[in-house]
């Protein structure tokens, strides 16, 4: 069982050790493992040591995160910078959905020409690809946490009483609307436009409805020139509030369809030839990214694409078969 003390103090050491007690930046993002991250950096070398850049998205961010980042900036006396990373964003993600190349781009690669030259601690874990795969200590990025799982994480946050507002759909996650894209962001004008908006609309009805959710977001899928919103919401909620946010989103006019998942479906999924001849990768891909966003069981049909373009992968089409 891990002692929390023991677990916290062997942190603080190994800060002081790796930042050899010089000053660092924390890759802030206002959820719970970079809050987590700016504490013990705080506790380990001081707050004049301590310095939080955050990177802003844009409306591709839900409305409550920057106000959360300067909320718990102030509750933790945080030297905090904002720094604009939606250009980079879209650049990224213009071929095809990619949650890691975008964290190590358009936010860590942000953070990193900010600190210049200082060391950058990151909330990286053993419950995300990059604390299962990375290194602790890396090209200037260093995870004190990297050992670490969620729900030992919730302990030490727990342990320093630090309070994490829900701004996304996780409350334990920052909030990026832009992991819903599941198709290359081509448009940000269309394709971006209706991923923001239906997944900020999306909470907003369920927060002034009073219901609490463990899950709720709108995939976009759909070919380029079609945006077919997926709405995901669990616990399911009763007739009234499904009818009610179904009759909103349909107002977005970047959505052509909107469709309140209650039965198990198939999606089809195009992939570039690389991700389509890795089993390792589909497998990883449906269950381990795709899956765990879904409120409803998700099988999929692989198709391999002719468009040179696609990058990664794309979800052109869903049906219902429960």
């Amino acid at each position: 069982m891990l002692n929390i003390k023991v677990e916290i103090n062997n942190i603080l050491e190994d800060i002081k050790k790796i930042s050899k007690e010089k000053e660092i930046v924390v890759a802030f993002s206002g959820g719970l493992d970079s809050t987590v991250v700016s504490a013990l950096a705080i506790q380990a070398l001081g707050r004049e040591k301590v310095e939080a850049i955050s990177v802003s998205f844009g409306e591709y961010g839900y409305s409550k995160g920057l106000k959360n980042i300067h909320d718990i900036g102030r509750a933790l006396d945080l030297k905090l910078k904002i720094v604009q990373g939606k250009k980079e964003q879209e650049r990224v993600l213009k071929k095809g959905p990619a949650c890691n190349k975008c964290t190590r781009i358009a936010k860590l690669g942000r953070v990193k020409k900010e600190a210049s030259g200082r060391l950058v601690l990151t909330g990286s874990n053993q419950s995300d690809t990059w604390g299962k795969r990375g290194l602790k200590l890396y090209d200037g990025f260093y995870a004190p946490l990297l050992e670490l799982k969620k729900k030992e994480i919730r302990k030490i946050a727990d342990y320093f009483d630090i309070k994490i507002l829900q701004i996304g759909e996780n409350k334990f996650r920052e909030g990026c609307k832009l992991k819903h894209l599941l198709k290359p962001l081509v448009a940000p004008h269309y394709h971006g436009k209706a991923v923001a908006e239906a997944n900020e609309l999306l909470l907003t009805i369920l927060e002034e409805e009073g219901y609490e959710s463990v899950l709720a977001n709108v995939k976009i899928i759909g070919p380029l020139n079609k945006n077919t919103g997926l709405i995901n919401v669990s616990p399911l909620p009763e007739e009234k509030l499904k009818g009610k946010i179904i009759k909103e989103l349909k107002k977005v006019k970047t959505l052509e369809q909107v469709e309140f998942l209650d039965k198990p479906i198939r999606l089809t999924i195009k992939a570039n030839k690389g991700q389509f001849d890795n089993q390792h990768s589909r497998h990883w891909l449906e269950k381990g990214r795709l899956q765990p966003d879904f409120s409803v069981p998700i099988e999929v049909e692989w198709l391999l694409t002719t468009n040179k373009s696609l990058s990664t992968f794309q979800v052109i089409d869903y049906q219902i078969i429960g």
